[in-house]
């Protein structure tokens, strides 16, 4: 019987073995990430990063993990606030907030129509909160303004809607600066009706970077502000919630009623660390690579439909008769793939350069092949031509 189960024991063992370590394919992931315009949550960590985050500690966050405590601490006084919650996702994060915030309904959130709780967190403002979202196209195709969020506030005491709780604005948004004086006139609207703030400051790290603004500084207006460290700094996980003592007290409880506590956070604490304190210096030149990008597609022709202010830029090939579908099919089929979706155009702090050499010389071959006749270089004053001045030019063409 002993011998029966000792068997038993033994197969069961031989059974659950598994080998997953696969770091013989990370070179050619680390290529391959290099040669995407997919996003930049597809950065991966470096050998340094890992060395770093090794030095972690091992505690239990769900009760007290010392190097999360350290990070959430560092990352509260960074944005001047009391008090910080590591979560695993930007999604998590902003989701908790706003439950934080939406405690009882009837009650609505406001933000812009594209904005990613709004179109990218599978409806979980209605499923957590219960709240209906007004989402609001901003009236100049950039950013909200607070006559646009007036127009659509729900102040009224009347029983047939949902009165406006909270407004979410997101800085960075399709890698557009929200400017913060519009951002603090909204403010000044919220405070007049009792309404909170949040903000979605995923990509946050890139205004900073691009304006030389304090993060205190952009995030002063808001109740509460979600960074992620995997968007834009290339840590593998992880996000923080940030606000007072009292509200970061009840994300805590909310993280574990969303099954979102974690255990041994440590390495993923250093790994955020780590890349707050290395990548951030990284992002003016991943602007910089962004706006040759933009360049490049200007002087092919292509109809820029949001513009390179940090990571990302939105373009339109119908003017070389491409299709999106096109361009993606042939890039992968280069002896070197390129990797691309539809209309936007992320690029990130491993992005290889030669891409966007290779990504142009690609749409100017796919063009010509067309017949399509490549136009002149663009005239320029003294030398320059500010593509945000062809983004507006070409916005109100469109609207004519």
């Amino acid at each position: 019987m002993a011998s029966d189960l000792q068997q038993r024991r033994e197969s069961l063992i031989v059974q659950a073995k598994i080998d997953v370590n696969l770091a013989n394919d990370n070179e050619v992931i680390i290529h391959t990430v290099s040669r995407s315009f997919a996003s930049d949550t597809i950065t991966v960590p470096t050998k340094e990063m890992y060395q770093y985050a090794l030095l972690s500690s091992l505690g239990d966050d769900v009760y007290e993990e010392p190097s999360t405590i350290r990070l959430q601490n560092h990352v509260a006084k960074l944005f001047g606030k009391e008090a910080a919650l590591f979560v695993s996702s930007g999604s998590m994060s902003n989701q908790i907030a706003l439950r934080a915030h939406l405690t009882q309904p009837p009650h609505s959130l406001l933000c812009d129509v594209r904005a990613h709780i709004h179109c990218y967190e599978a409806g979980g403002a209605a499923y957590h909160s219960q709240a209906a979202v007004t989402a609001v196209m901003p009236s100049n195709g950039h950013h909200l303004t607070a006559e646009d969020v007036k127009k659509h506030l729900v102040v009224i005491d009347d029983v047939h809607f949902a009165p406006t709780r909270v407004i979410a604005l997101e800085n960075t948004l399709n890698g557009c600066i929200f400017p913060q004086e519009e951002i603090l006139a909204i403010s000044e609207l919220a405070k007049l009706h009792g309404i909170r703030m949040h903000l979605d400051g995923a990509r946050i790290w890139h205004v900073a970077a691009e304006t030389g603004t304090p993060l205190a500084e952009l995030a002063e207006p808001f109740d509460s502000i979600s960074c992620c460290f995997s968007k834009g700094l290339g840590a593998p996980v992880g996000s923080c919630l940030i606000g007072t003592k009292e509200f970061i007290h009840r994300a805590r409880w909310l993280r574990k009623l969303f099954g979102g506590a974690m255990r041994q956070t440590g390495i993923l604490a250093g790994s955020a660390a780590y890349a707050l304190s290395n990548n951030l210096q990284l992002l003016p030149g991943v602007h910089d690579l962004t706006k040759k990008l933009e360049k490049g597609l200007i002087d092919l022709g292509c109809i820029i439909t949001s513009p390179a202010e940090t990571c990302m830029v939105f373009y339109d090939p119908s003017p070389l008769e491409l299709s999106y579908d096109e361009i993606q099919e042939r890039a992968a089929q280069l002896p070197d793939p390129i990797k691309t979706g539809g209309s936007r155009l992320v690029v990130h702090i491993q992005t290889s350069p030669q891409m966007i050499d290779d990504f142009l010389n690609l749409l100017k071959t796919l063009a010509t092949e067309k017949g399509v006749e490549l136009p002149a270089k663009p005239k320029r004053v003294n030398g320059e031509m500010d593509p945000r001045d062809i983004y507006v030019r070409v916005s109100k063409a469109k609207k004519a």
